[in-house]
């Protein structure tokens, strides 16, 4: 029969650690965030519920995207025991220049609707942690400013081709004044995808005051208040719209695109060339024939072709097709750190995250993009450590088994 007694304060004293409650919202938000699922959850109480679906959602169905997520998620990583992994080096070479972890925060358009700090938050992010940012052509925020937002930062500019060219030579013209590294053309975006979600959403820029936004902006003050008492959206490549996205896309960017003009936009800009939007192995190989100093295997965040390629697993054969004449990029589907790894292993030289930032960005601002590009970073080198690898360029195939 177990004796039992009560026990002394001196034996439950070192057992009491009550944590002092942290006055500041923002900062308790953001450290009950442990991964980028968790500050998804956060930005979805936050944010209104069509400027997160924007966010979030997909084209059609949504079935590019689930299928990008499901192939991260269903991939074994094989560890290799044994090894020293003392001091693991997240750096890597990208673009012949280092970068201080192995992904990039790609483009992403009308940021300031995520949260009033927009763009300069994330380039001053991006900045801090030696993270290269994409500014998109839809950005809204100018290129100047996000230039003097972020001066030290590595500083790319995503073009899409509009039906007026000379408006394009004009961007590419002032992001090369404005100290801007490379250029990244989107070209899966002929015409917009049908993203049902802002249909259903009404979702429109700037937004509209209806109904169902009037009901939204009752459960989300501190949004609208931001948006109504900040400076006016200020777009980068243009001076307003007043209407729906997919109607912007379609009203500006030009369908008539093919390989050739790759050659005009060769002779409007003379730095790296970054192609975005590949998504088979024969396009791999045309726009590297075509002097592409990187491909991106991406299928837009899976907000376009609905049922397109996975880029995951197209990286293997698009890797021995081209990747010793130009750089392979992997984008679409990817929540951590351990997602980026698996990429890295597969032959990407670096990968490319949009939706992980700005689920931190309208969970907390520039704190949430900075708790993103933490989780992300930690799970990087934890993943690393337990894999048995000590830099990135010892990732390899033998890493990864896709199912």
């Amino acid at each position: 029969m177990t004796r039992r007694q009560l026990p002394r304060w001196s034996e439950l004293a070192p057992l009491a650690r009550f944590e002092r409650l942290d006055l500041d919202p923002t900062r308790r938000r953001l450290a009950r965030a442990h991964t980028v699922v968790e500050l998804r959850r956060v930005a979805r109480r936050r944010a209104p519920r069509s400027v997160f679906d924007y966010t979030d959602g997909a084209a059609e169905a949504e079935i590019s995207l689930r299928r990008a997520r499901r192939l991260f998620r269903d991939l074994e990583l094989q560890p290799s025991v044994l090894r020293d992994v003392s001091a693991v080096d997240t750096t890597t070479t990208v673009l012949g220049a280092p970068a201080a972890v192995p992904f990039a925060f790609a483009p992403t358009g009308f940021t300031r609707l995520m949260h009033h700090e927009g763009e300069e938050a994330v380039v001053r992010v991006a900045q801090r942690r030696g993270i290269p940012y994409t500014l998109s052509t839809m950005g809204t925020t100018s290129i100047e400013d996000v230039a003097a937002a972020g001066p030290e930062a590595r500083k790319w500019f995503q073009l899409y081709v509009w039906k007026d060219r000379a408006a394009g030579e004009d961007l590419m013209a002032r992001a090369r004044a404005a100290g801007y590294e490379a250029l990244v053309l989107t070209v899966d975006v002929p015409v917009a995808g049908a993203r049902l979600r802002d249909v259903r959403n009404g979702f429109s820029i700037p937004p509209a005051l209806t109904a169902r936004t009037v009901v939204d902006a009752a459960l989300h003050p501190h949004w609208w208040v931001d948006l109504l008492t900040t400076a006016p959206l200020e777009f980068a490549s243009l001076s307003s719209w007043d209407g729906t996205v997919a109607d912007l896309l379609d009203e500006l960017f030009d369908p008539t695109m093919t390989i050739a003009d790759l050659e005009w936009v060769r002779s409007a800009w003379d730095g790296p060339l970054v192609i975005k939007g590949v998504q088979t192995v024969d396009d791999a190989r045309r726009v590297t024939d075509a002097g592409a100093d990187a491909v991106v295997l991406s299928n837009h965040g899976g907000r376009q072709l609905d049922r397109a390629p996975v880029p995951l697993r197209l990286l293997p054969d698009v890797v021995e097709a081209v990747g010793d004449r130009t750089e392979v990029w992997l984008d679409t589907g990817i929540l951590s750190g351990g997602d980026v790894v698996a990429a890295l292993a597969l032959g990407a030289t670096t990968t490319m995250v949009g939706r992980a930032y700005l689920y931190g960005l309208m969970a907390g601002g520039e704190r949430g993009v900075d708790r993103a590009a933490q989780i992300l970073t930690r799970e990087v080198r934890r993943t690393m450590a337990l894999l048995g690898v000590s830099r990135v360029d010892e990732l390899g195939p033998q890493h990864v088994r896709l199912p």
